[in-house]
Order: C-alpha cells, then structure tokens, then sequence
C-alpha cells in the first residue's frame, strides 16, 4: 500500500505539472511538457529514496538539485559534458548561451513562440524550480499550504502573457491540482492521529472512525472554493484587449440574425502593436491595384466621441449583403473609380473579430459565420468566428475625388452633419481655438481638411513617438498639441476633434497602413503597420481617408498640391519611395536594412514569418524573460528584476516637456544611466560633478564616439538644472539614453550582461531607502517614548 508521504510526493508533481499546462499556449509545438514531466517525476523519485533512507532535509533537497542538474545537462549540453552527463565549464557556458538565446529568442516572437533550445530550456528548468520548492515544502517539511506559493507564480506567468480564450481551463487545472496537495497533506495528518490515538473506534475497513468525516468534509470544503473561484470571476468585469489584440476578444460580436456591435477602446493595443520589437506578419496581401500606397486595411471606424477617446458606437448587423455591396453612403456618380480585387491571407495566431478590408468594399467572398454592419460597411465574426488562418477575397473600390470636387462639395445631410460633428462640453476650448487659427483664410471645408493635415506633417513641428501615453481625459488632445510628440492614435484623434469644432463631418480609422511589398508580388503587413486614420465626410464623395500622421502612411494625392514650383515638402514622398522604406519603418525588420530589402537580400524574417504557419511572430513581454529566465537560474528572487525594469520604464517613459516637469525628467535620464552604467560595473561616484562623471562613465565603459558624446549631452543638461537660472530645455535627451544603454551592453562580456539583467548592482538603492525608512520611523518611535520613568511597583 502507499506510504502517506509517498502520496504526498505525487501530489506534488501532479501539482506542478498541472499548473505547468498554464504554459503551453505559449509555445508551438507544446512537446516540452512530455519532457518536463518525466525530468520531474525523476526528480520527485530521487526525493522519496531520499527520505527513505532517510537524508536529512537539506541533503535530500541537494540530491534533487544535483540530479536536476545532470538531467538537464543530459538534455541539453551532453556534447560538453564528461561522458555526456556530468557538467563542467563548458556545460555552465552553453547554458548561459542558451539562456541568452532563449531571452532573445522570447523578445523577438509572439505568443505562440517556436519551440527553439533556448526557450525549452527556460521551460523545462523553470518547471523543475517550481517542482524542487513545491517539493522541499509540501513533502521535505512538510507544509503543502506555502507551496501554493510558487505554483501561483507558475500559473500567473502564464496566465499574464497567454490570452487563447482557455483562461478557465488552466486555472481549473491549476486550483485542482494545488487543492489535491492540500487534501493529500490533510490525510496523510489525519492517517497519523489514527496511529497516535490507537484506543480510538475504527471503521469496518479499519480507518479510524473519526478520520473519515474530517477527509470527506475537506474534500466538499475544497470542491466549493474551487467551484466560488470559477463561478466569482465570471460574473466580474474583464480584461479584454483592444480592436488589434490578436487574440480576438477586443469586440463583441454579435449574435443570430440582428441583434448588435459594440467595441472596446484600441488604443493601448494599438501602441504596444507599434513598440514590438520585431515586426510580426499578420497579413499577406495580394491585391490588382496599381497604387500600393494607397491599400489601407480598415477594421472599424470610430465615431462616438466622449471627450475621452473615440469609440465605434453600437450599430445594428445585419447578413452579409449576396453580390455587390450598397453604393457607399454620398458617393456620387461622378467621381472616378476602378473596382480592384484583393486576397487576404491571415496568420494562425491573428484572430480578429472585425474582417481587415479596402474601403470602400463592394464585395466579399470569405467562409465562416460573419455579420455586416451597413453604417461602417464592416464585417463583424459571429458565434466566435474570427480571421485565425484565414484566405477571403474582397472587391474594393478605388475611389479618386479630384480637389475641385472636394472644395465644391455641398453641405452634408442635417441627420448625418448632427451625428457626427457632435463634440461633448467637456473638449478644452484649446481644441476648436487651434482648429480656426490653423484654417484662417481656408474658404471651404475641403481647404480647411488640408489646412489641418498640413499643421500636423509639415508646419506643425509635431513629432512622431509610439512612446508617448496614450492619455485619457478631456485634457489628453489638449496636452498632445501642446507637447506636440504622439503617435498615429493622438494625430488621427486630434484632427477628426478639430475638424468636428469645425462642422465638418468626421470619424476615425483603425485598422492597418499599407504594407511592405515583397519580389513574389505579395504585400507583407506586420503589427508595426498597425494604424489609426481620420475620414472626414464630403458629399459626393463621402468618407474620405487623410493622413495627418508625419512618417506613416501616405498623404492622399487630392491633398497634395500640384504646383511643380512649391518650395514645400511634398508629404507623399515617404511612402512613394522605394516600397520598402517607408520613414517609420513600420515593417521593416531590425535584422535587414532598407538597401538589403532594395536588392532582394532579405528573405522572410524568420521561418515563422509566413501568415498560415502559424510560428511567425514578435511579441512576447520581456516579463517572461526575466521570469523565467530568474527561475532556470535556481530561484533568484524576481523583485531586482521586476524593479529594475519598472524604474527603467518610468525613467524613460512619457513624460511633459513644460517648464514644470523638465527638470525632473532630466534629472531621472541621469539616474537611468548612472545606474545602468553601475549594472554593467561602473559604480557611481557621487563625489564627482555630471561631467567629470560623464567622463567616467565613458572611459571605463569603452563607449564609441556617438556614445560618448550621448553621454556628455545628458550631463550638460543636467548641469543646466542643477545650476542654470533658467534651464535650457535640451530635446532627444531619451534617445541618448537609449543609445548609451545599447552601446554599454554591447560592450560588456556575456557574463556582465547576465549580471546586469538577473542581479543588477543599482538594486542597492531599495535596501538603502528601505534603511533610510526605517531610520526614520524608529526616530520617530523614540521621540513618541515618555521620557519620565515610570514609578515602581510597591512591594506588598
């Protein structure tokens, strides 16, 4: 018969292993848990002999570690090993390879990731981690409720980056298995009460009469917690993403034969689309038109303006329209058009419930269950159907006002100018003040729309950063055109408020800029192609496409002016260039260059970049890295890294360039590089100025020139904080940073790098201010003391 703790020992793997299925959405294929599983058991095994013989504790936990480490060298560094198991320097090094690979290999794709050496071995060693501690704790000691502890960090690594719709699923294997520890540790107690108290009645199979109830009743204990844990979260509000979150849960969809639409706001997705670190493919196009920088891919229009962000207001679905689509609302019969076909293939992993199209579209042919919204002339997935995988051919309509047409358009319908120039009281008047000032002198509405594109590509000095907040509240377009730094969302966003203030009908775009042409004739779209555009309505022509966003996209031709002799930029010229530089480069790759994409060089970016593999992909949170990464290395605590990454964040993050705040942006720019320079071993030295530390920093980190001269840049201005009466505000400061971060990494040893990522040294600063608090508050508890002696007790 099993022994309790033998019991006890298998609970704990089947603990571990059930909240290690958390993780495999994250990876394709998901072959590694077979793996995990029996390194684990070995492991398990090794310490129910040892607590058999029996070892003392701390032996028994060493026996594991060491065998966990011999069958990781056996499965991943056996060619340098002694005799393929045994490690020696060699093995250590090739596993610090792999684990840098592997953190590079978790910044570069997407969820789900290939399945490379590097991340199997973050994987397995982070699974063995958390089996060795549920372990030491639940069957060693013999305390199975703080082993709860890892399993949750297990499970919330996961179930915070993986978003496949199976949330429950992972979370009820995981629950299950750590209430199956719990009730294993409780018998196995109980089972010893009964041997202690023999005098005790026994049942009919000679179980202690009193050691029944207790299991029963801890079973239905556990059994309701499980179920309230289910059933509570569904009825909570969730989490979802926005209209570009690949996992397809950004809309609602609707449902039968009516019924409606309604969305959530794109904007945080939006922007983490455009800071992916590698670009990701999602769509592959092939399309008949002759001009490719005009082929935007439309999501879904937004057109409820709050005076907090945009959002698409609810409509009505209907079928999907057989044959030709309805004539586009205010289009006339005398605009030119040209009807194009274009085919859409998606990737495995891109599951969008709104259909990516031309617009205007005339026709779709796409297979599934998918509703029409007449208003947006969008289709929306019904009954969880979505864009995963799928090939679908849309005719679309090529529409060419000429600028007379525009600037000659009548006024719009009452109903349609009523709905959408509404603007909420709370706008700041900053807004519509700015709209007349830029369109003085425009005599229609058509000049006034090219007077605002103008402000912001060409005369406006805004700036284009995909790092900047995105904002909320009625003050963020007033802070954007202030600050003047923002990316497709703020401009888009800016120029339908202003052109509203106007009285020009307007709305906003989300969806994709035109793509990266490839030698087969096919368009490559990545995730950094994703964008946000203004329609402004012109009657006779209808919704109309802009393009207020400088670097992004391109300037439609009935916006540009014809003059040959016009000394201003033309603001098209980005995107007519050679198709693969686009300014923003929001396709291009890091690892190939526009003049290798010129000369057919580069090929797909990676195996896994084809849109029907399903294995392509960029972005996995650096949260993982660190995670997982801490963990393969035997438990270093994750708070120095999570800090780390969290100051750095802020330090280089949004911040306002007023005259209030840029002092304190300076000054935290400095702290980041000091403290990046002391990660990578270059202590500070507070008794030296910024720029003889500025010096320092560059001699002992052998930074090249343009690094150097970052450096000096920064520590000049932070002199003018620290001393100048009246600051010179200094801008490009963050990117400085930035580049000195880079060059300092790259010329660090692996070693050093490893240290500043797992362990950095400017961790130090939490003790000091900790020490610093708690000087404080024991003052403070002193000085509240009485100073008077008390009186003594008499004797009695």
């Amino acid at each position: 018969m099993i022994s309790g703790r033998a019991r006890l020992a298998l609970a704990a793997w089947a603990a571990t292993l059930m909240a290690a299925c958390a993780l495999l959405p994250l990876v394709d294929p998901p072959l590694w848990i077979l793996q995990a599983a029996f390194v684990l058991a070995v492991q398990s095994g090794v310490g129910a002999a040892a607590r058999r013989v029996p070892l003392a504790r701390a032996l028994t936990v060493a026996a594991q570690a060491l065998v966990t480490l011999l069958l990781l060298t056996l499965l991943f560094a056996r060619e340098h090993a002694l005799a393929g198991l045994i490690p020696g320097p060699d093995a250590f090094r090739h596993f610090a390879e792999l684990l840098e690979r592997g953190g590079d290999d978790v910044s570069r794709y997407a969820i789900p990731a290939p399945l490379s050496d590097g991340i199997r071995l973050m994987l397995i060693g982070g699974v063995l981690v958390i089996g060795l501690l549920v372990d030491t704790l639940a069957v060693t000691f013999r305390s199975a409720a703080p082993a709860g502890l890892p399993l949750l960090a297990l499970y919330s690594v996961a179930a915070g980056l993986s978003d496949d719709g199976l949330a429950w699923l992972w979370f009820l294997l995981a629950a299950a298995g750590y209430l199956m520890l719990l009730l294993a540790e409780g018998r196995d107690r109980l089972s010893q009460w009964g041997r202690v108290f023999a005098g005790a009645a026994r049942g009919p199979g000679g179980e202690p009469a009193g050691a029944a109830a207790p299991v029963r009743t801890g079973r239905r204990i556990g059994a309701v917690a499980l179920g309230i844990a289910l059933v509570v979260p569904l009825g909570l509000p969730a989490m979802n993403g926005g209209l570009l979150d690949p996992s397809g849960t950004g809309v609602g969809s609707g449902t039968g034969s009516g019924g409606t639409i309604s969305a959530v706001n794109p904007l945080v997705s939006l922007r983490d689309s455009l800071n992916v670190e590698e670009d990701r493919q999602v769509m592959s196009v092939r399309s008949e038109t002759a001009n490719v920088s005009d082929l935007y891919l439309r999501i879904v229009s937004l057109d409820d303006f709050d005076g907090t962000t945009w959002k698409p207001s609810k409509r009505s679905i209907t079928t999907v329209p057989e044959g030709a689509f309805p004539t586009p609302t205010g289009l006339g019969p005398d605009v030119r058009r040209t009807e194009v076909d274009t085919t859409i293939s998606t990737a495995d992993w891109y599951g969008q419930d709104w259909l990516p199209m031309p617009y205007p579209p005339s026709g779709v042919s796409v297979g599934g269950e998918w509703r029409y919204e007449p208003v947006g002339m969008t289709l929306v997935g019904d009954h969880g159907q979505n864009t995963r995988g799928l090939t679908y051919e849309v005719r679309s309509l090529d529409v060419q006002p000429t600028p007379e047409q525009l600037a000659d358009a009548p006024e719009p319908p009452p109903a349609l100018e009523r709905e959408y120039t509404e603007l909420p009281d709370s706008l700041p008047a900053v807004v519509s003040r700015t709209a007349r000032e830029v369109t003085a002198g425009a005599d229609n509405a058509y000049d006034q729309a090219v007077a605002l594109q103008e402000y912001f590509t060409l005369n406006g000095g805004f700036e284009y950063d995909t790092e900047v907040d995105v904002g909320s509240g009625s003050q963020a377009i007033a802070r954007f055109l202030r600050d003047r730094q923002g990316f497709c969302v703020h401009f888009s966003f800016a120029m339908a408020s202003m052109a509203r203030s106007l009285g020009i009908p307007a709305r906003v775009a989300v969806g994709f800029a035109p793509g990266t042409p490839q030698l087969d004739g096919t368009i490559t779209v990545g995730l950094r192609d994703a964008h946000a555009w203004p329609e402004l309505y012109f009657e006779g022509v209808g919704w109309t496409r802009f393009e207020p966003t400088p670097s992004r996209g391109s300037v439609p031709p009935y916006t540009v002016p014809e003059a040959a002799d016009s000394t201003l930029p033309d603001p098209s010229l980005p995107s007519r260039a050679a198709p693969s530089e686009p300014s923003a480069a929001p396709s291009e790759s890091e690892s190939c260059s526009a003049e290798r994409r010129k000369l057919g060089a580069c090929g797909s970016e990676s195996p896994q970049a084809a849109p029907l593999t399903g294995d392509d992909g960029p972005k996995w949170s650096a949260l993982l890295v660190w995670t997982l990464a801490g963990l393969a290395v035997l438990v270093l605590p994750l708070t120095p890294m999570l800090w780390r990454m969290r100051t750095r964040a802020v330090r280089l993050g949004a911040h306002g360039r007023s005259e209030a705040d840029a002092a304190p942006h300076v000054l935290a720019l400095w702290d980041e590089l000091s403290d990046t320079a002391w990660d990578h071993g270059i202590p500070p030295d507070e008794s030296l100025t910024p720029r003889k530390a500025a010096a320092r920093i560059v001699r002992l980190g052998h930074l090249d020139q343009a690094a150097a001269a970052s450096v000096h840049r920064v520590a000049d201005a932070v002199e003018q904080v620290l001393y100048a009466p009246r600051p010179r505000p200094t801008a490009g400061l963050t990117d400085d940073v930035r580049r000195v971060i880079d060059s300092l990494r790259s010329a660090a040893g692996r070693g050093t790098r490893l240290r500043a990522l797992f362990a950095p040294r400017s961790t130090a600063r939490v003790v000091w201010a900790v020490s610093d608090r708690w000087s404080g508050i024991r003052e403070r508890v002193l000085a509240m003391r009485p100073t008077g002696r008390k009186p003594s007790r008499q004797q009695g």
